[in-house]
């Protein structure tokens, strides 16, 4: 048949494809997802894609549904022709594929970083030649596969590639979003018969072509199947099916499949089966078990010769379909011989996981042995596929254990990984199974306790306080080391729950109370200590609390944190180090709660993690990598269907620092309204610590005042309110309430003097210099500057000087005041912290400077940092090299080029290498704290033979 007649009716698709394969070959990278019904012609346009593709190199991956439990299955697919250049990628992403594709052992790699590496991989292949990757039936591809190609279809930009996914349309949760998408409709009822004209040699029984028509219902592949199987048998269809107007399902496709199965000898139909149960595709694999089942070379001949398997380098259907239909019109007992016989040539040593599945597969019932591999396989899986992977191991041995005891601990093991990957449906349903038990007093409790943290991190997080009570008690004298966990649970959702009642506040202070007298270990555990610190800060308050603390932060910050403790407790630890404003491990702990969670693929509280990293990024003036960290938020989002009900509060906290009004005010106010529903009361304090932020920064005091009131109303509460006390008094002063701005600094004081740290004791020095007078009011603000300047956090250093500087002009000293502001205008606009670059920009054109304000104009203009990351780009470095060389992330590279590529419109590194302007190529920026970087070129092309380099060590001045 030929490829017109296939593609009939599909002309203004096929010239659309054209066009993207033309867009790619010229540089233009393209991304594009085809979705439709099955058997609309995904498939046909692919290989019509393919086919087009005579100037490029092409890879191919499927989604298969019996892969879906393997992590990245279908991505290796799709980069197994190229791993033979692995050593070309720098090391961190070559040995991340490396562990990923178990080509060397390691770590769980990073979920990012395995996307950077696949991101460079491509490339590469591309700079030699126009690259075409295609995807077909998306819909089944394993999770982790999905995750990483979303991740670099976004973020293929000026690079001779093209993407294209092929998915079916169905209620599942789609494993790739956001991107351009193609629907494919059914086809017209001209093109249809046509279609069918085509396909049939002869004359046709008008009624019988008429039922196929309406049949088939402008489903190319109905039409094409259904006529097909009219060349070699009567054509059967019943009554009800010429009238329905129901779209044709997949088991009607199906049903077009199995007549041509019928024909085969039985033999053929084995092999048929035996490749549709093997998930790798392997060949040398398929004939040993076809051997081990006694079937002949015919077999394979006749296979082929139908036409429903292809020999390739990979064992293929002609049509995902075929299999689906040869896979489920097997027997029960003809499936389990086909996987035994496929465990039996499965090496145990090489592949025991695929070794496992097989016989899993092939178990006839429970099966301890098995289990017991499928329950060694997720500990496994957690080097490589996460969280996800282990926990359908887990669900998978569950059903195969024998006794009911060991099966209910399974599935509560199971339980808690599908919760903390985010899959809280799949945990409900397995907590379930648990309960059926039987069930210990320590296991019934664990069962609490799992509804207890789905319902913290669901929209019923208001649930979740009584229920860790509750288990808690049960588990004080079974379980204490467990019990002490759930009593930290427990002050977690107090903070958590919105405005906790009165009621609940006496409660917890009360369990407060009693946990002051519980006995710890010898040597207690970070929860143990963080516990008792808590304990005594709702008892005795902060300034009793604060030495404990601040040991517990350094535990915390200082040692490898465990999935336990990343999942439910590093977020509460990075509260209490921001609440004690130790900047260093609050930077330290964010870093590697992200990291642990990161590399766990924990979906559930990825974007606690980020949102509070993105917090001190802004904080410490990191407007960039907080940018791109508010991306890789929305990704999650995307991923996870919008399912994790955690607020955007580092992207609402960053419009705020921009000083974006129009776009942070709407969204705050909405996220205020949510904040009951979705049960993170905390979020009411952060929320109104963000405007009093904003109105700062824009001048609108009153308004800063007034939220800054809410925001600090419970300053007991860990976080924000303390840092909302601070922008209280700016905004009491300069609104002309002293007395409100003298009741928050007292309050402020007391904190900061229990805590101690440079940051705290710079942060109230510049707050009380602004109700003092005269050389009081000068002394305190060197004080706040040279303590700021000991610190990370450069956007609250920026604004002391701005403080300063105001303080100084309405001194009369114009002079003095100039340097002061002009320091805070150019660190302030740097940063992007526009409200108070602009509210120090105002303040310098009152004391006579002239200040050019940022327009379209001037937007050719390129900062240092800029400037120097647009010469190494030039010189052919890559976002890592040039990251890692200037000690900035590989993201923050991209958004810095971003920036760039539009200030100089162009497009292309290689533009770039023309545009850039000669100021740009001596350029040579600062680091934080004010170190110059020296320049780079003779140490980077030193590094290495070919000018690339792995690791840079650079020195500083």
């Amino acid at each position: 048949m030929s490829l017109c007649t296939e593609l009939r009716g599909r002309s203004s698709e096929r010239q659309f494809l054209s066009n993207l394969l033309m867009n790619a070959r010229s540089g233009r990278s393209q991304v594009l997802l085809l979705r439709g019904e099955a058997g609309i012609g995904k498939t046909a346009l692919l290989e019509f894609l393919i086919r087009s593709a005579a100037t490029c190199r092409v890879t191919r991956a499927a989604g298969v549904p019996s892969e879906m439990d393997f992590a990245f299955a279908s991505l290796h697919q799709l980069c197994s022709p190229f791993l033979d250049r692995l050593d070309e990628l720098p090391y961190p992403q070559r040995d991340a594929l490396g562990t990923t594709f178990g080509l060397q052992s390691g770590n769980t790699p990073d979920r990012f970083l395995i996307g950077l590496a696949v991101l460079t991989l491509l490339s590469n292949v591309a700079e030699e030649q126009p690259l075409l990757c295609v995807v077909d039936d998306a819909q089944w591809l394993d999770k982790a596969s999905g995750q990483i190609l979303g991740f670099v279809a976004r973020r293929l930009r000026a690079r001779r590639t093209a993407l294209v996914f092929a998915a079916r349309e169905s209620n599942e949760e789609p494993k790739v979003t956001g991107l351009p998408e193609l629907v494919l409709a059914r086809l017209s009822s001209g093109d249809t018969a046509a279609l069918l004209d085509s396909a049939v040699a002869g004359p046709l029984d008008p009624r019988i072509r008429e039922r196929i028509l309406a049949e088939a219902q402008g489903n190319p592949l109905a039409v094409l199947e259904l006529a097909r199987d009219l060349c070699s048998s009567p054509l059967t269809i019943g009554p009800d099916h010429t009238t329905s107007s129901t779209p044709l399902s997949v088991r009607t496709l199906k049903r077009g499949f199995l007549p041509q199965l019928d024909g085969l000898p039985q033999q053929a139909r084995q092999v048929l089966l035996l490749a549709a149960a093997d998930p790798v595709g392997d060949l040398p694999m398929l004939w040993r078990a076809a051997r081990s089942m006694g079937m002949a070379m015919e077999a394979l001949t006749a296979v082929e010769t139908a036409g429903l398997l292809e020999w390739r380098d990979q064992v293929r259907f002609r049509h995902p379909l075929v299999r689906s239909a040869v896979y489920r019109a097997a027997t029960t007992m003809d499936r389990r011989k086909v996987h035994h016989a496929l465990a039996e040539v499965t090496d145990p040593a090489e592949d025991p996981d695929g070794h496992a599945w097989h016989r899993a597969r092939a178990a006839a019932g429970p099966d301890e042995t098995v289990a017991s591999e499928l329950e060694r396989s997720a500990d496994r899986a957690m080097n490589s596929g996460g969280l996800a992977a282990a926990a359908g191991l887990l669900e998978a041995a569950a059903l195969l254990t024998p006794d009911p005891a060991r099966r209910a601990q399974r599935a509560l093991d199971a339980a808690h990984g599908k919760a903390r990957a985010g899959a809280t449906e799949d945990a409900l349903a397995l907590l379930a199974v648990a309960q059926a038990g039987p069930l210990d007093d320590t296991e019934t409790a664990r069962v609490e306790l799992l509804h207890a943290h789905v319902s913290l991190g669901s929209r019923h997080g208001e649930r979740a306080l009584p229920q860790l009570l509750s288990a808690a008690r049960r588990l004080e004298w079974i379980h204490p080391e467990l019990a002490r966990e759930t009593y930290l649970d427990a002050l977690s959702a107090a903070m958590l729950a919105a405005r906790p009642t009165s009621g609940e506040i006496l409660e917890l202070r009360q369990v407060a109370e009693a946990l002051r007298e519980v006995q710890l270990p010898t040597e207690p555990s970070k929860s143990d200590l963080l516990l008792r610190g808590l304990a005594v800060l709702y008892t005795d308050g902060y300034p009793a609390a604060a030495p404990s603390l601040h040991d517990t932060v350094r535990a915390f910050a200082s040692d490898a944190l465990t999935m336990d403790e990343a999942v439910r407790f590093a977020w509460l630890v990075a509260c209490a180090a921001a609440d004690l404003w130790d900047d260093v491990n609050w930077d330290a702990l964010t870093r590697r709660h992200l990291a642990t969670i990161r590399e766990a693929g924990a979906l559930t509280v990825l974007p606690v993690a980020l949102n509070s990293r993105v917090i001190y990024d802004l904080m410490s003036g990191d407007l960039a990598e907080a940018e791109a960290l508010v991306a890789e938020a929305r990704w999650v989002a995307d991923v996870t269907g919008g399912q994790n009900p955690v607020a955007p509060y580092g992207e609402v906290f960053l419009s705020a620092m921009r000083g974006h009004a129009s776009r942070a005010v709407p969204q705050i106010r909405e996220l205020l309204a949510d904040t009951t529903v979705r049960g993170e009361g905390v979020g009411t304090n952060m929320l109104n610590w963000f405007q009093a932020v904003l109105f700062n920064g824009l001048g609108r005091y009153e308004e800063a005042l007034n939220t800054a009131e809410v925001a600090a109303a419970e300053p007991l509460e860990l976080g924000p309110p303390k840092w909302a006390l601070a922008e209280l008094v700016e905004a009491g002063v300069h609104s002309g309430n002293r007395p409100a701005a003298a009741t928050a600094l007292e309050q402020l004081s007391s904190f900061a003097r229990a805590s101690g740290t440079e940051l705290a004791l710079g942060i109230e020095a510049g707050r009380r210099a602004l109700l003092s007078r005269g050389d009081a009011a000068e002394s305190s603000h060197r004080e706040a500057i040279e303590r700021l300047r000991h610190t990370g956090i450069r956007v609250e250093q920026a604004r002391e000087q701005l403080r300063y500087g105001e303080w100084l002009r309405r001194e009369g000293r114009r002079i003095d005041a100039r340097t002061q502001l002009r320091t805070a205008h150019e660190a302030l606009t740097a940063m992007g912290v526009d409200g108070f670059a602009d509210r120090a920009r105002r303040e310098l054109l009152a004391t006579g400077e002239t200040v050019r304000k940022r327009t379209v104009e001037t937007a050719g203009d390129l900062t240092a940092q800029e400037a120097h990351i647009a010469r190494l780009a030039a010189e052919g470095l890559t976002n890592l090299e040039i990251g890692e060389a200037l000690y900035i992330s590989p993201r923050t590279v991209e958004w810095h080029l971003r920036k760039v590529f539009a200030k100089l419109d162009v497009t292309t590194r290689r533009q770039l290498q023309k545009s850039l302007p000669d100021s740009a190529r001596s350029a040579t920026p600062s680091r934080p704290g004010g170190q110059s970087v020296v320049p780079l070129d003779s140490a980077l092309r030193a590094s290495t033979k070919d000018g690339r380099s792995a690791r840079l060590a650079v020195k500083v001045t």
